[in-house]
């Protein structure tokens, strides 16, 4: 009986020695994502986010701090961003990247970004998020990355002094609504830079999507080798082949609401984020 016992218990270590590298050629095999970063707004942490106040794209609208006027809300377990009429022209601050300060608004509006908080190279960035309306004329919410050593605001290290689009400074666009062009609809890809400051592509690394956009969804982009890979609930839906080494440097997140153009709008557009998660492969 005690060789019976014995012979059990050698042979049990030994399967289970067997199954542990076994498990661990597969793993080397197939990495396993881990989650080295995740944020489900239970409240706005500074950890991981700062407002950024900037004019770059002609915006009408004007990024407030601190959730002024109800643009920037964690409630619910969920942060929403907005751009809301206040009803009369007010001052804004907002500086372009030559220094022009945005003309006086009546648009307000929510930017926070993870820069110098939360910062990745490659992996895989997701977010779900959902917006409260869509297809209306000027929308243009957006969740994105960019390289971590882009030379605009806020400005907190030596580093940062790279111009968009160049290396250290690339932009990965994973979900951005036109809401002039198509209701139900968004698009995702990468800008290619033309190898000068403030010159990219913006179309020809891009796809359009369509999808329920007042229903919540997950909108990734990953590495997988040397391509970018785009997401939708964690299906592929576009793919940027032979891009990922082009964009080697740390990237953070930026999560905004614009309005885009002169467009009128009354009351409010909110974009609704239940979390935002970095992984990478193990």
């Amino acid at each position: 009986m005690k060789y019976v016992l014995t012979m059990g218990v050698v042979v049990s270590l030994n399967l289970a020695l067997y199954l542990g590298h076994q498990e661990a050629k597969d793993s080397h095999k197939n990495p396993i994502w881990k989650v080295d970063f995740f944020d489900d707004f239970d409240t706005f942490d500074p950890e991981n986010w700062q407002d950024q106040r900037i004019w770059v794209n002609n915006e009408t609208h004007c990024y407030v701090p601190e959730g002024e006027f109800g643009t920037r809300e964690v409630s619910n377990g969920t942060l929403k961003l907005r751009v809301v009429n206040i009803g009369e022209k007010r001052p804004c601050d907002n500086l372009d990247k030559y220094g022009k300060q945005h003309p006086d608004t009546e648009f307000a509006a929510g930017r926070i970004t993870s820069k110098n908080r939360k910062e990745f190279i490659k992996g895989r960035w997701t977010a779900r998020l959902r917006l409260w309306s869509n297809g209306e004329a000027s929308m243009f919410p957006a969740w994105w990355i960019l390289g971590a050593q882009n030379n605009e605001p806020p400005v907190q290290e030596e580093d940062e002094k790279v111009c968009w689009p160049m290396t250290g400074s690339g932009e990965i666009d994973i979900f951005e609504h036109h809401g002039d062009h198509q209701k139900d609809h968004f698009t995702t890809g990468a800008i290619k830079s033309l190898g000068e400051c403030d010159k990219g592509d913006w179309w020809s690394m891009r796809k359009g999507v369509d999808a329920t956009l007042n229903e919540y969804h997950e909108y990734a982009v990953e590495w997988e080798g040397s391509d970018l890979v785009y997401r939708l609930d964690g299906k592929e839906v576009y793919r940027n082949i032979g891009q990922g080494d082009n964009y080697p440097e740390p990237m953070f997140a930026i999560l905004n609401y614009a309005k885009i153009t002169d467009s009128p709008m009354e009351g409010e557009w909110t974009m609704e984020v239940d979390w935002v998660k970095h992984e990478f492969k193990n």
